[in-house]
């Protein structure tokens, strides 16, 4: 049902975002070198590695760590990364990583290969078996400004408490969240 549920929601998302995309995709070539998309190796459901597209917010020179260890964020940034980040427009190509399987609508944000830390702990919890999403019950609830060990156990509450209803909740609440750029410190 759950992947039901993705696959309605992104496929009707891509529909309706196709022409932003566009248009998001030649603003970011416009306006720095480089490819209009991102592929990061994310870590995805029973630790699988898979490639997650973003839309490019940051320069092609940008080290490949999470963004809150880089020491000055806002100097890698594109012209329009500070806005794709802000209005979380980056992560609308995301939405082909939900079509294809790697991704869950609603689900733990997938870790970066590199974030080990992140990986164990969630691991030791058994947040590992479930997809990583655009969403989660962790982004609802801080994103940005979270420690990891309180990102680990708003995933294990999400884990252990999951129902449609939670699901749709997290996206009622998302809205809310991107509308109003909350809980966003790069």
């Amino acid at each position: 049902m759950k992947r039901l549920f993705d696959l309605v929601l992104a496929g009707g998302a891509l529909l309706v975002f196709a022409l932003p995309m566009v248009i998001i995709a030649l603003a970011v070539r416009l306006t720095s070198p480089g490819p209009a998309l991102y592929w990061s190796d994310r870590v995805g459901r029973d630790n699988r590695l898979f490639r997650m597209p973003k839309f490019r917010s940051m320069r092609i020179d940008t080290p490949a760590v999470a963004t809150h260890l880089l020491a000055d964020t806002t100097s890698w940034l594109t012209p329009i990364g500070g806005f794709l980040r802000k209005s979380s427009l980056d992560e609308l190509p995301q939405l082909w990583s939900i079509l294809v399987g790697d991704m869950s609508v609603v689900g733990p944000r997938p870790a970066l290969f590199n974030q080990d830390d992140l990986i164990a702990l969630r691991t030791e919890h058994g947040v590992h078996r479930l997809r990583p999403g655009l969403t989660g019950w962790a982004q609802v609830n801080g994103r940005d400004e979270l420690p990891i060990p309180d990102k680990v156990v708003l995933d294990i509450y999400y884990l252990q408490n999951w129902t449609p209803a939670l699901d749709i909740r997290i996206l009622w609440m998302t809205v809310g969240k991107v509308i109003h750029a909350k809980d966003i410190s790069h």
